[in-house]
C-alpha cells in the first residue's frame, strides 16, 4: 500500500514542486486547498493528486481532513510568506502562521495520528546577524527583524513544544532563500525576471524597478529544497531543527546582473522606494552541515541554471498571455 503524504500549501510555489517530487517517489499525495485557491501551479498534476478543501483557520475542516486522509507524512508549507506584506498586515501574518499552525497540530492530535511532520520555518528568524556569526548555525541567536520572522519563530518553538509535550514527530527546517520557476512575482528573482520578460515583449518600458540591491542572500533552487524536505521526514530527528542552505551568499545586485546578461535588451535599472522595507536583514548565509550529515543532502542545481529557468518561465507565461490577447 502506498504511503500517504499531506501537504498544506500544495497549490503554492514550493508545495507544487514538492507534490511533483512525492509523486515520483511513489507516494499518494493529498493537499489542503481553500475553495478560492488558484491552482495553475498544479495543473499538470491535478489529476494525480487529491485536493482536500479546508483552511488553516478552520479547525473543523482540518480535523475532517486528518480523519479522512490519515497521512503518514505531513508537510506544513502553508503560510503568509511574503515578508513586506507582514509589515502591512502583521495580525493576518500571525493568525495564519501561528494560529493556523496550532490548528493543524491540534487536528492531528484529535485524530490520534502519529505522522512524521515537517514544518517550514525560516532563515528570517535569525534576523539581525553579526558579521562574526556567518555562516549561521542552528544555535545562533534569533533576532527577527520583521513580523514574518517573529511569526516563524513562534511556529518553530511551537513545533518544539508539541514534540516535547505530546511526542509529536515534528522536524523543524529553517530554509534559507529558495527560488525557481513558479515563484511569485513579488519575490526578488521573479520580480526581476518578469520585468525583463515584459520589456522583451514590448509590454513595458525598458526600465526595471528594484529595491535594496545590497542585501546578501543564500539562494537554493526550489527543486533542491523540496528534496531536502523529503529527506527531513525520512532521516531527520523529530524535535530537532535543521538549516537548509546552499552555503554561499550572493548580493542581490549580482542576481540582477546575471539576469540582465541573459537578455538582449538594453535596460535601465531604477530604485523604487515602494520596494524598500522598514528594516532589512543585511546578510543571511546558512551553515547546513548538520542537515547534510544527518541526511546526505546536497544541492545539485547551480544558481545560473535556476535564474535561466525562472526567466524562461516568465517568458513563456508572458508569451501565452500575449497569444490569448
Amino acid at each position: 500500500m502506498k504511503k500517504k503524504a499531506f501537504i498544506t500549501g500544495i497549490t503554492g510555489f514550493v508545495g507544487s514542486h514538492l507534490a511533483e517530487l512525492l509523486l515520483k517517489e511513489g507516494l499518494e499525495v493529498y493537499g489542503l486547498a481553500r475553495w478560492r485557491s488558484r491552482t495553475e501551479n498544479i495543473e499538470r498534476i491535478k489529476s494525480k493528486i487529491h485536493l482536500v478543501e479546508g483552511d488553516l483557520l478552520d479547525l473543523n475542516s482540518l480535523q475532517r481532513a486528518m480523519m479522512n486522509v490519515r497521512p503518514d507524512y505531513v508537510f506544513h508549507l502553508a503560510a503568509q510568506s511574503f515578508v513586506p506584506a507582514s509589515w502591512t498586515s502583521p495580525a493576518v501574518t500571525f493568525e495564519i502562521n501561528v494560529v493556523g499552525s496550532c490548528n493543524l497540530f491540534e487536528a492531528i492530535r484529535a485524530a490520534k495520528l502519529t505522522p512524521t511532520i515537517q514544518i517550514a520555518c525560516s532563515s528570517e528568524e535569525y534576523g539581525l546577524v553579526k558579521k562574526n556569526e556567518v555562516p549561521i548555525k542552528e544555535d545562533n541567536p534569533l533576532r527577527p527583524l520583521s513580523p514574518y520572522g517573529v511569526s516563524k519563530v513562534a511556529l518553530d518553538y511551537m513545533g518544539y513544544q508539541y514534540h516535547q509535550s505530546y511526542g509529536m514527530k515534528i522536524v523543524r527546517t529553517r530554509a534559507f532563500n529558495h527560488t525557481g520557476p513558479r515563484r511569485g512575482d513579488v519575490f526578488v528573482c521573479s520580480a526581476f525576471a518578469k520585468q525583463i520578460a515584459e520589456i522583451e515583449a514590448g509590454l513595458k518600458k525598458p526600465i526595471l524597478s528594484v529595491g535594496n540591491l545590497k542585501a546578501i542572500r543564500d539562494f537554493t533552487d526550489v527543486r533542491d529544497m523540496v528534496r531536502a524536505y523529503w529527506l527531513a521526514v525520512l532521516k531527520g530527528e523529530p524535535g530537532d531543527v535543521y538549516n537548509i542552505a546552499q552555503g554561499q551568499g550572493v548580493e542581490i545586485k549580482k542576481i540582477l546582473e546575471l539576469l540582465l546578461a541573459m537578455s538582449h535588451k538594453k535596460i535601465i535599472v531604477r530604485q523604487d522606494p515602494a520596494r524598500m522595507r522598514p528594516s532589512d536583514v543585511p546578510i543571511l548565509i546558512g551553515d547546513s552541515t548538520k542537515f547534510r550529515k544527518q541526511t546526505g543532502w546536497k544541492p545539485q542545481i547551480k544558481l545560473q541554471q535556476t535564474l535561466a529557468d525562472i526567466l524562461s518561465y516568465w517568458r513563456d507565461r508572458i508569451r501565452i498571455k500575449g497569444d490569448k490577447n
